[in-house]
């Protein structure tokens, strides 16, 4: 059975340009365009995943999320225009099982509405998970797979990682990757500032995900900046 989306999208052009992402990739789209219909639609048909989107009429995305969480336990995902990290943690507090900021690619929209479906078929805890159709990190165990393949990392590579991929899209200084990854300076396993250990680990970590994808590493080295997690493109 063909999987049954439904997207709550005030722009009009967005709704559609969306609409033919996930059509084009084999699934079912309704949408609606304000928050009271979105509702409506939701419980008068099936639906498999929700997007949602936070600045909508008649009722917001946040207030329409918890009607939908009083009834069930879809998978929502989040677009908003605020990249924010206090947008991202707000949703996820609320009960939305990942969060995009627009503007984003085609390719990494249909990776993460697949990625909800994949685990909402295998019931797997979907906040200790990430996974963007490529790369696939659970976050308690460090396990790895890339393109469905299981990647062997070491602990500083999967701290590193975790890092990375929640913060997708931002640079970050190995500084900030060494406070964020360790956090506490006494830590014996920590990478000593100003050796080149950090950056010797994030270019292991990124070469072993790069020989597992297809299409390379989704890490990116900025010179002179730092390191960011670059979704599929699109």
């Amino acid at each position: 059975m063909t999987a049954q989306i439904l997207c709550v999208e005030d722009d009009t052009d967005v709704a559609h340009a969306i609409g033919l992402v996930l059509r084009g990739g084999g699934l079912e789209v309704s949408t609606a365009t304000d928050g009271r219909d979105g509702l409506q639609r939701f419980h008068n048909g099936r639906q498999d995943a929700v997007l949602l989107d936070v600045g909508l009429p008649t009722l917001d995305g946040w207030e329409l999320l918890a009607r939908i969480r009083d009834a069930s336990d879809v998978p929502v995902l989040m677009l908003t225009a605020h990249g924010e990290l206090s947008e991202k943690v707000r949703g996820l507090q609320s009960g939305a099982d990942d969060y995009l900021a627009k503007p984003f690619r085609n390719a990494e929209l249909l990776a993460r509405v697949r990625a909800l479906l994949r685990r909402r078929r295998s019931g797997r805890p979907d906040l200790e998970i990430f996974d963007d159709g490529r790369v696939e990190l659970a976050f308690t165990s460090k396990e790895v797979r890339v393109d469905d393949q299981p990647v062997p990392l070491t602990p500083g590579e999967g701290r590193l990682l975790a890092v990375l991929v929640r913060q997708a899209g931002q640079i970050l200084t190995t500084d900030e990757l060494r406070e964020q990854a360790w956090g506490d300076p006494r830590s014996t396993e920590r990478p000593a500032s100003g050796t080149g250990q950090l950056t010797a680990m994030v270019e292991q970590l990124s070469g072993k995900l790069g020989d597992a994808c297809a299409a390379g590493s989704p890490i990116e080295a900025i010179p002179g900046a730092g390191y960011r997690y670059l979704g599929p493109a699109s």
